[in-house]
């Protein structure tokens, strides 16, 4: 069962941010890396603001960290700009579990994950991958999705020549087995690219993931969330034929007018970043702007 709440603007006090607690909580961000530019950094301390007060296991990092050209080596000065140092907050040295968005896709996509050899934080072992995170009884699996190679649109551009290098077959097969063994309290399937949301660019990218990716997560009664980032505001979107809440995450570094599709609960183009807490009978995902304050909340029980 699933419902989704509008909540009331909390104001900015670690009082408030503490009432939304759970035994597992996490941060969702993505397309934070413009060095610097527009939000960024004042989103990025509010996040560490709010990181001493509810404890985080890690950030949940839907694509596009580094942005403009992309990663071109383990030693790119991007990084230092753009993630190791506007992410200096101490209560934000933890684990961020990345996916490939379609800006790294523009660079040297390996160095992006082997970028984890040598940092303290960075955690992606592979393209696509799992993990799970417990505490206390309590489990949340998150199926981190490569959805550019998903894409046609990215598979037969030479600006992205590595997406079309990738087995997109060998991928879905993957994802439609993981979910069929998945047991865990929650799951949530993060991706770069929305399913539904209107992107704003091409209607390409949503049609081959809703006919590639959507078609095999609706198979299984236990994926309750599918996140994503990409078109910099946020949407909570249900489908009347699907029981999967569609959750797109807003930008850190620059807003865009919001597009409502049929089946949109809410949408707003602020920019933040999202929390994710979750207990055995409850999860709900809070929708945060750059103020610190809680806009809306899709909530998912048991």
């Amino acid at each position: 069962m699933a419902l989704a709440v509008v909540a009331v603007s909390f104001a900015q006090t670690p009082e408030s941010w503490k009432a939304l607690e759970k035994p597992l909580n996490f941060y969702l961000a993505n397309d934070l890396g413009r060095n610097g530019y527009y939000d960024q950094k004042p989103i990025a301390e509010l996040m560490g603001n709010m990181a001493e007060t509810v404890d985080i296991e890690c950030v949940v990092a839907a694509g596009d960290v580094h942005h403009f050209e992309g990663v071109r080596s383990v030693n790119d000065p991007l990084w230092m700009t753009n993630y190791e140092l506007i992410y200096s907050h101490p209560e934000l040295m933890i684990p961020w579990y990345a996916i490939l968005g379609n800006h790294e896709y523009r660079g040297n996509t390996q160095a992006v994950i082997d970028y984890s050899k040598i940092s303290a934080r960075w955690n992606m072992p592979d393209r696509y991958y799992t993990f799970v995170m417990e505490n206390d009884g309590i489990t949340v699996r998150f199926v981190m999705v490569d959805t550019a190679p998903l894409i046609d649109k990215y598979r037969e551009d030479d600006e992205y020549s590595d997406a079309c290098k990738q087995d997109m077959d060998k991928q879905l097969s993957w994802i439609d087995s993981l979910l069929t063994t998945s047991k865990e309290d929650w799951v949530l399937v993060v991706g770069h690219h929305p399913i539904f949301a209107e992107t704003g660019k091409d209607d390409s990218e949503r049609l081959d993931l809703q006919k590639r990716l959507d078609s095999i997560l609706r198979k299984h009664t236990n994926v309750d969330m599918y996140l994503c980032g990409h078109i910099h505001n946020f949407q909570h979107i249900r489908k009347v034929d699907s029981n999967i809440d569609y959750v797109v995450n807003t930008s850190g570094s620059l807003s865009r007018k919001v597009k409502p599709i049929d089946g949109t609960r809410f949408c707003s183009g602020d920019t933040g970043f999202s929390l994710i807490c979750a207990d055995k009978k409850e999860l709900n995902l809070h929708m945060i702007n750059k103020e610190g304050k809680v806009i809306y909340t899709v909530t998912r029980k048991k």
